[in-house]
């Protein structure tokens, strides 16, 4: 870890990071970083480590309810949504079609519902809404609309954050109240790796600054094609290039919430096309994670991304192996974890409910042995075998136990082969699509009644 920062720091310093837009210059020249005669921006040592110093740790993220604030303190580990795949994947007909923003918020409806997905990112572009701006206003709206949980956006151009904002404040009740509990973050990628910024995405960053909203400062380099191609150095590029964004927003507004948002992806070297479900991916995450940790910075990454086409075996193996991994390095937010397949294009609404299991298992994993006096005393040994019946099936302590030390799959099957037969016979994807089915069927929506009609009347929503 401290050689990967050093290389990170001799990167900022010796190549800096090109194409920022003329506010960008002011603000980090401003700070102390250096525009060179070839117009990139240079990092020196301590300016980043300054802005280190004061950068925003321990922060909460809001939900709109206060039970579903997330806080990204140590290794604490919250799964959620992102992306913005292009397609649903149709389960009943094993085809791929346009998501729209019904399927968007029928997607956080169902994540409202359920127990092990913390946090809902927008996880698919609404391609029925032709206009960007009403896009973002009915990405925004379709998100907030599902669900009470915390809420990650972007913004597709930057003059649209002014009119995403005044939309917000009004689902708030008023921008102070926005401003005490901002319960949506700004996905930002605000670099073109590698070593890039991204000029309009910076300018839509320092305008959410600006609104009070946090930001996830997002380096989304792929191993092999835009970052390098050794594990260790594609991590070093995404280090270096949060760096910069950790100086960019803290130069801004000194302890501004930001998630330190290394997110390096895999290529199959082969072919080039992108390997979100491959070992090499999970141990880019998990080591971005240490990375988060060195620094003690609030930190994001992906993992739960699968390649195959269809929630299938393959798709079980890389959602938990890539999970797994990111929850035991204590990633704070790990995003893309339920639903998202054929490397990020297509989303399924029945593998995000089939995902709410696997975390489970995950978290229980996360969780670790509890190891105390009381889990280590021999007494519940010495009823069982010193005259006892011989097995722990009816005790106190197993009883007492069932609730808390296991956990129980909700549409995993562990039935015998006899037990299944007698039963039918029931499919996992055809339990998934009931289960589904029975969560759109009672799901509510989440914005008070008048708010609702108010903002469809001032507003073109594309969902009912």
């Amino acid at each position: 870890m401290a050689r990967i920062h050093a290389a990170a720091l001799e990167a900022l310093e010796v190549i800096g990071l090109s194409q920022a837009p003329r506010s960008g210059v002011e603000i980090l020249t401003g700070a102390g970083a250096v525009q060179g005669d070839d117009g990139r921006i240079r990092f020196p040592r301590a300016l980043v480590e300054d802005m280190l110093a004061v950068a925003a740790r321990d922060i909460t993220l809001f939900g709109r309810d206060p039970k579903h604030d997330l806080h990204l303190t140590g290794s604490n580990v919250h799964f959620g949504t992102a992306g913005a795949a292009v397609h649903v994947v149709d389960l009943e007909t094993n085809t791929y079609r346009d998501s729209t923003a019904q399927d968007l918020y029928d997607a956080a409806r169902i994540t409202h519902n359920l127990d092990n997905v913390h946090f809902f990112q927008r996880a698919m572009v609404c391609r029925d809404v032709t206009d960007n701006l009403e896009m973002d206003l009915n990405t925004l709206y379709a998100c907030c609309a599902g669900t009470t949980k915390h809420v990650g956006t972007s913004f597709s151009d930057p003059s649209h954050v002014a009119p995403c904002f005044e939309m917000i404040h009004r689902i708030a009740g008023g921008e102070d109240t926005w401003r005490a509990r901002p319960f949506i973050s700004n996905s930002n990628c605000f670099v073109v790796p590698p070593m890039k910024f991204a000029e309009e995405s910076c300018i839509t960053m320092e305008a959410c600054v600006r609104g009070g909203m946090p930001v996830l400062l997002l380096s989304a380099g792929q191993a092999g094609a835009t970052a390098p191609a050794p594990i260790a150095l594609a991590i070093v590029q995404a280090v270096a290039e949060c760096l910069a964004g950790v100086v960019y927003v803290n130069a801004m507004a000194p302890g501004h919430p930001a998630i330190f948002g290394t997110w390096p992806f895999v290529s199959d070297l082969r072919t080039g096309a992108m390997s979100g479900g491959s070992a090499e991916q999970a141990l880019l995450t998990a080591g971005c994670a240490q990375m988060h940790r060195f620094y003690n910075l609030p930190g994001g990454a992906a993992a739960g991304i699968t390649d195959s086409k269809l929630p299938d075996m393959q798709a079980g193996w890389e959602q938990g192996i890539t999970n797994v991994l990111a929850g035991l390095s204590g990633l704070n937010m790990v995003y893309e974890a339920v639903g998202m397949h054929a490397s990020l294009l297509g989303f399924c609404l029945e593998s995000l409910v089939l995902g709410d299991d696997i975390l489970g298992q995950v978290l229980r994993c996360v969780r670790g042995i509890d190891v105390t006096e009381e889990s280590t005393s021999i007494e519940a040994m010495k009823e069982v075998c010193l005259g006892g019946p011989g097995h722990y099936l009816g005790s106190g302590q197993t009883l007492k136990l069932m609730q808390t030390e296991y956990v129980y799959p909700i549409l995993g099957n562990r039935m015998s082969p006899k037990e299944w037969v007698e039963a039918d016979r029931p499919m996992l994807l055809e339990r998934a699509i009931q289960r589904k089915n029975e969560i759109l069927a009672k799901a509510r929506m989440q914005i008070d009644p008048q708010i609702d009609a108010a903002i469809r009347t001032d507003y073109n929503i594309y969902f009912r």
